[in-house]
């Protein structure tokens, strides 16, 4: 094995450690704060959870635009004036940004919970943005062990804190958030170190390097704008359900979100890996590695469904308050699929292949048929259990609609598996509802599973071997 291979190796080896510690402390705060705060304070912290995903749009797409410039080269290779200078632009704009958020938030919103966890949420905010900037340098090139370090330690701390603090007997979702912001900022800190020789720089005046900013914002927005509306494929649906029901039953929901994300914690791992990789890898082969990957990957993660029953028996036992909810994961654990085969294959490949329109285009149809198809079922019919299928529905057709334009643009034919696919999740889903998620269900599931291994069994052992000689020859 050569040493382009030994480094991708090593690097999927950086990536899954640091995605398991995380995936350990996922299980332990999906498991435990739960049971300790309480259904409302759960539900509050679940809140901030669900502002802070978005924080990261406030930099315009300007830390994407230099994403996607820079994937692929090495380290010493960029250049460091320039891009210390943005860094610096960047977070004397997200200042001003934040500060706004929280004057107008304390003027002019009334005193409340939701308005704290607002200003909570733009402080972390500024925390967040100057922490992606330092990940995607690190990612694009190529510095996975640093990386890993960096996205992985700051969820040590905090899971640190919150241990002291509970034991303490606190109970109080503000303090989490707290120890939240802390360990982000602590960790933040630890990355600017890292690229001292780039921050340390002095500063490109603001109008020489206004140009680049620009640009890189215009290339960057197309994906920023992608990733903003992916996110509210899910987020338009949880924000109407918090709306039209109450905090408890958004943070039920949230709950049952987040034992089917844990599974996606491996998957990302390696997508971290394959960008870079990906950019530097002869555009010939690109499709040959899809199609390998593809037959690899999809099978592995309808396998995961069989731990659906088994996981909820468990968590009923352990958080009997979030019994009832669990009866969704039936329907939303199918997510693990579509996700992960978006985020892993698909958005990749078209990152790298530098599709960002392709990108826009599948998540905001995607999003303006949730948006309309949500409205309908929670404020017309205000039926939870059609509105959490609407999310399933929803990520599914967006991961084949966007495979379908990644695979016509390289002559791939994967219509016939997509249909196979769907038909075996359709009859997932089916199994629990008529067998009310028992172990009846798993075996109806095993038995469809199994004919699907046996159908596709050939061009699995086939992809397997390609994959190995790949490998071989990286």
């Amino acid at each position: 094995m050569n040493e382009k291979a030994k480094s991708v190796i090593k690097n999927l080896y950086y990536t899954v450690a640091a995605n398991f510690a995380t995936l350990g402390i996922s299980v332990l705060l999906n498991l435990f704060v739960p049971k300790l705060l309480g259904v409302r304070e759960y539900s509050y912290w679940q809140l901030y959870v669900f502002y802070s995903s978005y924080v990261g749009f406030f930099h315009l797409g300007w830390i994407d635009g230099i994403y996607l410039k820079i994937g692929g080269e090495e380290y010493d290779q960029l250049d460091k004036r320039n891009l210390g200078s943005q860094f610096w632009y960047l977070a004397f704009f997200e200042t001003i940004v934040s500060s706004v958020v929280i004057l107008w938030a304390f003027f002019f919103l009334p005193p409340s919970n939701k308005t704290l966890i607002l200003i909570l949420t733009a402080v972390v905010s500024l925390i967040t943005i100057a922490k992606t900037f330092i990940l995607f340098i690190f990612q694009s090139t190529n510095r996975i062990k640093e990386y890993a370090q960096l996205s992985r330690t700051d969820r040590y701390l905090y899971v640190v804190f919150i241990g002291v603090y509970l034991l303490m007997g606190g109970r109080n979702f503000f303090w989490l958030i707290s120890m939240d912001i802390l360990s982000r900022l602590i960790m933040t800190i630890w990355g600017m170190y890292r690229i001292k020789d780039m921050l340390s720089v002095k500063l490109i005046r603001l109008k020489n390097v206004l140009p680049e900013i620009i640009d890189n914002i215009n290339i960057g927005s197309k994906l920023m704008i992608s990733s903003i509306a992916s996110m509210l494929i899910i987020g338009t649906i949880r924000f109407f359900v918090e709306k039209k029901w109450t905090i408890e039953t958004f943070g039920k929901l949230s709950f049952t979100l987040s034992i089917s994300n844990m599974f996606l914690t491996f998957v990302n791992a390696v997508g971290v890996v394959m960008f870079p990789l990906l950019r530097r890898t002869n555009q010939e082969k690109l499709p040959t590695l899809f199609v390998t990957l593809r037959n690899l990957f999809v099978p592995i993660t309808y396998a995961i469904l069989l731990f659906y029953v088994p996981a909820k028996y468990v968590l009923a036992i352990w958080l009997p308050d979030y019994a009832e909810s669990l009866k969704f994961m039936g329907i939303l654990f199918p997510i693990i699929i579509y996700e992960g085969r978006m985020s892993l294959l698909i958005n990749t490949y078209l990152k790298a292949l530098r599709k960002e329109k392709t990108i826009l285009f599948v998540n905001v149809s995607t999003l303006s048929l949730s948006l309309i198809l949500s409205i309908i079922i929670i404020f017309v019919f205000g039926n939870l259990t059609w509105a959490v299928g609407l999310i399933l529905i929803s990520l599914a057709f967006r991961c084949n609609f966007a495979e379908l334009f990644l695979c016509k643009s390289m002559n791939i034919r994967v219509v016939q598996s997509m249909v196979l696919e769907t038909l075996l999740t359709v009859l997932f889903i089916l199994s629990n509802l008529f067998f009310g998620g028992s172990f009846i269900s798993t075996g109806v599931y095993a038995v469809c599973y199994l004919i699907y291994l046996l159908v596709n069994y050939k061009k699995m052992i086939q992809s397997f071997n390609e994959f190995r000689g790949l490998l071989k020859g990286t």
